[in-house]
């Protein structure tokens, strides 16, 4: 499963990091290095409660007093483009990148060590070379013409916030030589005790397995360039296998195969049979990465995502799914069901609120489990509805995956809010109506507790005062998104303020809250951000291979129609979704998709003032399939984070099993969306 490993300051990750905390290896200078970084990383963290001032400041100058400055919008992506960059050393130091620990965690220590000293010489390393020589030199030609803002009014010394992606990568380096001295010191140490252990064959046998099956797919190809893309792709699936972190595991397969394409078109290869290429990949192109990095530090609309994330941890801390919880169990504590009802609908809420599945989940878990547990549910019920609750975050705006995915298709985040309300409320409604169901159809699964109480005006007067606060500050954020009055990044800095307010009132904020929140911020911006960086090399070098016409001729040579070649890459994205998480999906699989999808020439209403109908239906249905991803195993966030949290009494086949239906439902839904595409258009035509 891929997941963000946990640390001491991180309340969204599950487990603590394997190979920080199961072997005293501490070492002087892996030490120093160590709080090095950590030092940089706590200063540069309150970044983000600045930029949520600078929001807070642009929003009141221009609405109250019709003032708009240039410089406060460059102030803000300075921000973000600061605290995600110098985030992932902090994080790479925590050990909360994402891997996929399916085979990793059958490992001996010893053996995750031996990967992880490997991955870091030769995935790592040369990405942190190139991205400090090929962004020192970006830098010195910007300081050399002293480059400044393209507007006249905004910020001068543009070569400063250039000067970011050098430093941030010596303190990558730095992190990433800690690991590697408390690595080696570790094996060294250890050298007669612990062995590589008999899984490493499952290792060898799975690796030798892809490269079968690699070797295998490149028959059904032509040229060098096809053969090197389906190479590419397994090789990656291979390494992410290993346990090695997704963001390098995607730098450093794009760079391997920069290097291989290389040797291919300087006709160094022609000893393997296969033609020479003519794909013009070397170091030197590589380093047009470092433009497209740039450009993703200081994009604005990724403002948003650092701010979405901050409110939704802030929530967290602000007691509001508690009292929820003990709330609405007073409400429909005499309904069969009720409990699962009750989570379900916390779930919803959560998820226009938070946007981040793995806090809903653990919470949703930590609060509900052993109440469920107690109260005889089925085990498999109960998994399934917290699980299946704590996803509804990931489609119900406001979403980060929905910010990512505006962003690599050109799209209005807004736009793509409004499409994904109805959808995320259908399925969530789909929850409900089964829960119901099932609730009666099979009593035992869902008992009524032999002491409940029977609702009363007390009841729904406290859940009244549970939920109104969460709705109004809701309704902030995606009112004035919705009305036009702000931006998505405006609405997220109001949001993320109005969530400290609510902490604040309802007196859960302190100085370690917050100081906790913002550390958790900088860590689940900074290991998202890097898979947006590993996967721009990635996505550098599959397009010069020609991946993207070899992925449009395969769709187009199935011969499907127009719908059932979105059924088709619906498919594709669902399967995916078992071996891949939404972030590598969106960055890299989605973007190829564009200009096929936009030119089957459906017909899809855009009620004359959509632009582009088709892909904001599209965006949306792939959206849904998404979802399903955070409930398929082996690689599903959700099953992970409730396993680490449920009770010893549900079983990991209580939870497989629980989650079926909940997946059934969410094609369900897909399906509807498919063949009522105004469920995701109607919504943001009206607002125009």
């Amino acid at each position: 499963m891929s997941v963000p490993h946990h640390n001491h300051d991180d309340p969204i990750a599950t487990y603590e990091s394997i190979l920080e905390h199961k072997e005293n290896d501490h070492q002087p200078i892996a030490d120093f290095l160590d709080r090095i970084v950590k030092g940089v990383g706590h200063t540069v963290m309150w970044a983000n409660l600045l930029l949520i001032i600078a929001i807070t400041i642009q929003v009141t100058l221009r609405y109250l007093f019709d003032l708009n400055f240039p410089k406060l919008d460059e102030i803000q992506w300075h921000f973000y483009g600061l605290t995600t960059m110098v985030g992932l050393s902090y994080a790479l130091t925590t050990d909360s990148h994402v891997r996929v620990d399916l085979i990793h965690n059958q490992l001996s220590i010893r053996a995750r060590r031996v990967i992880e000293v490997i991955g870091i010489l030769t995935l790592m390393v040369p990405f942190i070379y190139l991205m400090i020589d090929q962004g020192y030199d970006y830098f010195y030609d910007s300081f050399r013409v002293d480059e400044r803002s393209d507007s006249p009014t905004g910020l001068p010394a543009r070569w400063a916030f250039k000067a970011v992606i050098p430093i941030s990568f010596v303190l990558v380096g730095i992190a990433a030589l800690a690991r590697l001295i408390h690595d080696v010191h570790a094996l060294f140490k250890n050298a007669e005790g612990e062995r590589i252990g008999k899984n490493i064959r499952v290792l060898f046998l799975s690796l030798l397995g892809f490269a079968l099956v690699g070797y295998a797919l490149t028959f059904l190809v032509e040229t060098t360039e096809e053969k090197l893309v389906i190479a590419m792709f397994i090789s990656f699936v291979a390494v992410l296998f290993t346990g090695f972190p997704v963001a390098w595991s995607l730098s450093g397969i794009g760079i391997a195969y920069c290097g291989v394409a290389y040797l291919f078109d300087n006709d160094l290869m022609l000893w393997t049979g296969l033609e020479s290429t003519l794909t013009g990949l070397d170091y030197l192109t590589l380093g047009a990465t470092i433009n497209r990095i740039y450009a993703t530090m200081s994009n604005a609309v990724l403002v948003a995502l650092p701010m979405f994330i901050f409110m939704g941890l802030m929530l967290d801390e602000s007691g509001v799914a508690q009292r929820l919880m003990s709330s609405m169990q007073k409400l429909f504590g005499r309904t069969r069901g009720g409990l699962a009802i009750t989570v379900t609908l916390i779930g919803i809420i959560l998820a226009a609120s938070t946007g981040i599945i793995g806090a809903s989940v653990v919470l949703l878990g930590v609060l509900s489990l052993p109440t469920m547990m107690q109260q005889k549910y089925s085990p498999s019920l109960a998994a399934g509805v917290v699980s299946a609750s704590g996803t509804l975050g990931i489609l119900i705006p406001p979403s980060i995956m929905l910010v990512i995915m505006a962003d690599q298709m050109a799209l209005s985040v807004g736009d793509l809010f409004m499409a994904a309300l109805f959808p995320g409320v259908l399925i969530g409604f789909l929850y409900l109506l089964y829960i119901f169901l099932i609730s009666y159809v099979k009593a035992d699964v869902a008992p009524v507790p032999e002491d409940a109480a029977s609702p009363d005006w007390a009841a729904i007067k406290d859940v009244l005062i549970a939920v109104l606060p969460t709705l109004g500050l809701i309704l902030a954020v995606l009112g004035s998104i919705f009305a036009g009055l702000t931006t998505p990044t405006e609405a997220s800095g109001i949001g993320a303020l109005g969530a400290t307010l609510l902490a604040l009132g309802y007196r859960k904020l302190n100085w370690s809250k917050l100081r906790s929140v913002l550390i958790s911020t900088l860590n689940t911006t900074a290991y998202i951000f890097a898979i947006f960086l590993g996967a721009t090399v990635f996505s550098y070098v599959l397009r010069e291979l020609g991946g993207d016409e070899l992925i449009e001729h395969m769709v187009a040579s199935t011969g499907l129609g127009p719908e059932m070649t979105i059924v088709f890459i619906l498919l594709i994205v669902f399967l995916l979704g078992f071996v891949l998480d939404w972030i590598e999906i969106t960055l890299i699989i989605l973007p190829l998709m564009r200009p096929i999808v936009a030119g089957l020439g459906l017909d899809i209403e855009g009620y004359g003032v959509l632009d582009e109908p088709v892909l904001i239906w599209f965006v949306i249905l792939v959206a849904v399939a998404l979802q399903t991803s955070f409930l398929t195993p082996p690689v599903g966030f959700a099953l992970f984070y409730l396993k680490g949290v449920c009770p010893p009494s549900i079983k990991l086949t209580d939870i497989y099993r629980g989650i079926v239906p909940f997946v059934l439902l969410q094609l369900l839904g897909l399906s509807l969306v498919f063949l009522l595409p105004e469920l995701a258009t109607w919504l943001p035509s009206v607002a125009y």
